[in-house]
């Protein structure tokens, strides 16, 4: 399965929306440079899927405009991510490698979307992983699962 960045997203502080950035730095066993999720956890990195965000808005009938990084996720894709699992690990241009570490997450009222509308996406369609490998990635750059298989061309 493959596709491409369309958003890369960081924030300063916890349980806000995130900002579009152009590119990124991923360090390996910390996350994004300069975002607070960064860290030696499991969650250093979170992906949504940008269909995801379109499917919820129709399905709540809600009106609001939503723009990459409202949801506090890190990276913005254009595949589904629905059939991901834990363990699965994800190359992010030509240097990165995550792995899924955690699919969705309890939600907490101090999120900036729940507070607005009451739901956030994340709990059941937020991707959360740790980085295997670092580097730069950029927005446009590819996305790709990588199986069991195949994963020792791509690093640890």
């Amino acid at each position: 399965m493959e596709g491409r960045i369309i958003s890369i997203n960081i924030s300063r502080e916890k349980g806000t929306s995130k900002k579009p950035v152009e590119r990124a730095y991923l360090r390996r066993q910390y996350g994004i440079l300069g975002d607070a999720h960064a860290g030696k956890w499991h969650r250093q990195v979170s992906l949504l899927s940008w269909e995801s965000v379109k499917k919820f808005t129709i399905s709540r009938k809600i009106s609001r405009e939503f723009h990459p990084g409202d949801f506090a996720e890190n990276i913005t894709v254009d595949i589904d991510l629905s059939c991901l699992k834990i363990g699965d690990c994800i190359k992010l241009g030509s240097d990165v490698l995550i792995k899924v570490t955690q699919i969705g997450k309890k939600c907490h009222r101090d999120c900036a979307i729940y507070k607005e509308i009451g739901k956030c996406l994340m709990p059941e369609e937020g991707i959360f992983a740790e980085v295997l490998e670092g580097g730069e990635i950029r927005i446009g750059d590819k996305i790709k699962v990588v199986n069991d298989e195949n994963r020792n061309n791509y690093g640890k």
